[in-house]
């Protein structure tokens, strides 16, 4: 039985958070063994800001050895930087002429940023979900791995989709959303009431992958609980977001289910829940943090995960590419 198409995204970023581990990456390993994974380091959706050159390459780096060292294995899925695949950028283009201005106008992240940055909002910005449709019609993705804040975006590409495939024939595979498991938003630390961010510009509200210990207790200590007399160590996420988002932090991480964490610290303190949580996590950063290095020492490997990446996409993309060009009338030249 052939398996589904997945495809997934993340801008280069060497201070990914345990958010995006639990959120997101420890899932796109467990796929590789039932799906056809294709997991993409999105750079040319970096360029939305002014990136500085060295930095954005070091991130990059940093990136691929963080999916690596989390057990993204190359020789299963295909991992690769979005800007090494010209035919991004052409079917991105190709896709914005069957885009309407108004749509995109629509688009809750657009408007969010518009309201606090209108001076310095750019095109680039405006037409991020052009490219991430793009980024997702050419491998004829059947499943796209979600968060609350891209449904709206996978709603935009399953649009385009429909609106191309209706004029020209079955040109592209209308993807799914793939529902990430329970459990698997991770909240500010200091604000349980919004998501954990790598972009958050306070710090202690998020804990990096590559975060030491000594920094980790500290922001575990600091983290939002509440003032409950006798402290209530229970999973409610509208009454106690910041017990319940170290519960999920916890959970995930020690594999142990919620109910099982609540019967566990029955009657106990709020300082003692945050105590498994430092040494659990600590010892899971531990481990990542050693196999990160293990592979950000090795450039030359790096490069060759990058390059052969950019193979095997590439071969895949120009498929998609060449029925696009047929369909429109545009003279193909791979």
């Amino acid at each position: 039985m052939k398996k589904s198409i997945v495809f997934s995204g993340a801008q280069p970023s060497g201070q990914l958070t345990i958010g995006n581990y639990i959120g997101a990456i420890s899932q796109w390993v467990k796929m590789q063994d039932s799906h056809e994974c294709i997991y993409c380091i999105v750079d040319l959706h970096a360029m939305t800001v002014r990136q500085d050159p060295s930095s954005l390459r070091k991130a990059t780096l940093d990136t691929i050895a963080l999916y690596l060292a989390c057990g993204i294995d190359p020789e299963i899925s295909i991992i690769f930087v979005q800007s090494q695949v010209a035919a991004h950028a052409q079917l991105g283009w190709i896709l914005s002429c069957y885009s309407y201005f108004g749509e995109l106008q629509r688009m809750t992240q657009f408007k969010d940023k518009l309201a606090t940055h209108k001076d310095t909002m750019n095109v680039g910005f405006f037409t991020y979900p052009v490219l991430m449709t793009a980024d997702i019609l050419l491998y004829q993705t059947q499943k796209v791995p979600v968060g609350e804040d891209q449904k709206q975006h996978l709603e935009f590409s399953r649009n385009i989709v429909l609106r191309f495939n209706a004029r020209y024939g079955d040109i592209f595979t209308l993807p799914e959303p793939y529902i990430l498991q329970s459990g698997g938003r991770i909240m500010s630390l200091l604000d349980p009431t919004k998501k954990m961010s790598k972009s958050d510009n306070n710090c202690n509200n998020i804990i990096s992958l590559l975060e030491d210990r000594r920094s980790l207790v500290t922001k575990i200590k600091k983290s939002l609980t509440d003032n409950d007399q006798p402290p209530i160590i229970r999973y409610d996420l509208q009454n106690k977001p910041g017990i319940s988002n170290l519960l999920n932090i916890l959970s995930a991480i020690s594999n142990i289910s919620v109910d099982m964490l609540e019967r566990e610290f029955s009657g106990k303190m709020y300082r003692d829940l945050k105590d498994m949580v430092v040494d659990r996590l600590s010892g899971f950063l531990i481990e990542l943090q050693s196999s990160y290095a293990y592979y950000r020492n090795d450039e030359v490997f790096l490069n060759q995960v990058m390059e052969e990446g950019a193979k095997k996409a590439r071969r895949k993309a120009d498929e998609t590419l060449k029925k696009v060009h047929e369909a429109l009338g545009l003279i193909y030249a791979p």
